[in-house]
């Protein structure tokens, strides 16, 4: 028997590393594994009087082909899509600026425009919806009379009101909150960034644009691709807001309707719809999969194609 052999034969097993390990995994598989793994097996059965029976995917194709389910679960999803993209392409871009704008070693009180942008992020979505529910009212808001003193009265309308404009109105309003999330990420990837590079693109005769086109934003790439994860998954677990401004029934006419609403009307019922925890488990089982499946995606195609840089 070797030396080596007898060292690792006398090595103790690391019952340490259990004894710290051990709560942690037992609340994640407390409050994460478990009600996941039930709501799969729930969403197979159909429970009625009590009385539970298998039923396989049959509560998954009444989601998606039954009249009475399909153009509710439909709509939602599409407001969903909808709701990302309008995340997407204001969000994380305006998030991107302001992390440009508040790194340069030029700007003065850096550290309070950062607080004061952020600062929404850490209020209550019921607190922010309900001011805005304010603000924006035709009868007692403030917005009306604001846009007729610069001369913008004509464009004042009741967009929490129509259908056509209420999830617009609510996208911005949700992008407005949480724009810090992803200039705060940006903000400490692009400190990050050593001096001597960039100095060196200046010194080659690159101007501002060019340094941050060629040099920084390529740095921060990786750093942009989590962003869009998060908002991606942040979108279609959505619920607080719309809730708070249009209630359970995410009116008018179901026009902000997202799979989370839809999920709880489902799933809890509301007014004149019995709740069903089979369909209800359902639902959250397809909101499981399509999150799981554009994450797998942007993984595969987007982000193993991005080059990172370590210092």
């Amino acid at each position: 028997m070797t030396q080596q052999n007898q060292q690792d034969e006398k090595k103790p097993f690391p019952w340490h590393l259990v004894i710290f390990l051990a709560p942690a995994l037992l609340i994640y598989v407390t409050f994460s594994v478990y009600p996941l793994l039930d709501t799969l097996f729930l969403s197979l059965f159909n429970t009625q009087q009590g009385e539970s029976t298998f039923v396989g995917l049959q509560n998954f194709i009444t989601l998606v082909t039954d009249d009475n389910w399909s153009d509710a679960f439909w709509n939602a999803l599409l407001n969903n899509f909808k709701f990302f993209a309008i995340h997407m392409l204001l969000q994380n871009p305006i998030g991107l600026l302001l992390a440009v704008l508040l790194s340069s070693p030029k700007l003065r009180l850096s550290g309070t425009y950062r607080t004061l942008i952020f600062m929404p992020t850490m209020l209550s979505v019921v607190i922010i919806g309900f001011v805005w529910q304010l603000l924006l009212s035709p009868i007692w808001g403030i917005s009306e009379n604001f846009l007729y003193s610069i001369g913008l009265g004509q464009y004042f309308d009741a967009w929490l009101g129509k259908e056509g404009s209420a999830l617009i109105t609510l996208s911005f309003i949700s992008v407005w909150q949480f724009v810090g999330i992803p200039m705060m990420l940006i903000y400490a990837t692009l400190l990050n960034i050593p001096d001597d590079i960039v100095d060196a693109s200046v010194v080659d005769g690159a101007n501002p644009l060019q340094t941050f086109w060629y040099i920084k934003l390529p740095l921060i790439l990786p750093t942009i691709a989590m962003v869009s994860i998060l908002t991606f998954v942040a979108n279609f677990n959505a619920f607080e807001l719309i809730y708070a401004v249009k209630g359970a029934l995410a009116g008018p006419n179901f026009s902000t309707d997202l799979m989370g609403t839809f999920f709880y009307r489902t799933f809890f019922g509301f007014q004149l719809q019995q709740g069903s925890a089979s369909m209800g488990a359902a639902v959250a089982t397809l909101m499981f999969l399509i999150i799981l499946v554009g994450v797998m995606l942007f993984l595969f195609f987007v982000q193993r194609r991005i080059q990172r840089f370590q210092f």
